[in-house]
């Protein structure tokens, strides 16, 4: 064997172990290190941050949005509703994503019309008090978070609904604002699904 086939060879060699060595401490090893702390100092998170309702059912993830429809599927009066999502048929977990549409295509401006009229129909308000998260998605289609300007626009027609005073329904809603992230990131927003739930502890 010539010299150069020998050289060859065992360069092939090392680089055959350096792959099993290195796929052993980051493909494996990494992983169920990450994977470990995770489950030890995170569990809820690293489990899919999965919610459950008085029954211990999981009814969701609290960071993942969902629609409240009624049994006609139409957005459910009795609940708070979420902002619109362009993620396949909304809120669809297979197909995150926004519209990608821009400011100034007419297709979606004709939708954000469109969605303004309807929120406020189904709020009984004027059209101008309608926040910009009703009426446009999130880049993901997935936000499970709304402001807390269209939670209080939604609280006259839960109280209105469930027969409760707006006083208490409000109070509910400011027990559920989460603040901005580190005090200065965002803004302070509603998990819905969270208050949805509340909402129908405190119906019960």
């Amino acid at each position: 064997m010539s010299t150069l086939s020998r050289t060859s060879l065992r360069t092939f060699g090392v680089a055959v172990r350096a792959m099993l060595v290195f796929t052993l401490i980051l493909g494996i090893g990494y992983t169920a290190v990450v994977t470990a702390v995770g489950q030890l100092v995170f569990p809820w998170q690293a489990n899919g941050s999965l919610v459950t309702d008085s029954s211990g059912q999981t009814v969701g993830s609290s960071l993942i949005g969902q629609q409240f429809l009624d049994t006609e599927g139409n957005p459910s009066p009795r609940y708070f509703q979420p902002r619109p999502s362009a993620a396949g048929e909304g809120y669809d977990p297979t197909a995150s994503g926004g519209s990608n549409l821009g400011p100034t295509n007419q297709k979606l401006v004709d939708a954000i019309t469109g969605r303004r009229a309807a929120v406020a129909a189904f709020e009984g308000v004027d059209p101008s008090l309608v926040p910009a998260d009703a009426i446009t998605a999130s880049g993901s289609g997935l936000d499970s978070d709304i402001s807390v300007a269209y939670a209080d626009l939604q609280v006259a027609r839960i109280a209105r609904e469930r027969g409760l005073s707006e006083q208490v329904v409000q109070q509910l809603v400011a027990s559920k604002i989460e603040p901005r992230d580190l005090g200065y990131l965002g803004e302070s927003r509603v998990n819905v699904l969270e208050l949805n739930l509340a909402l129908d502890a405190l119906s019960h």
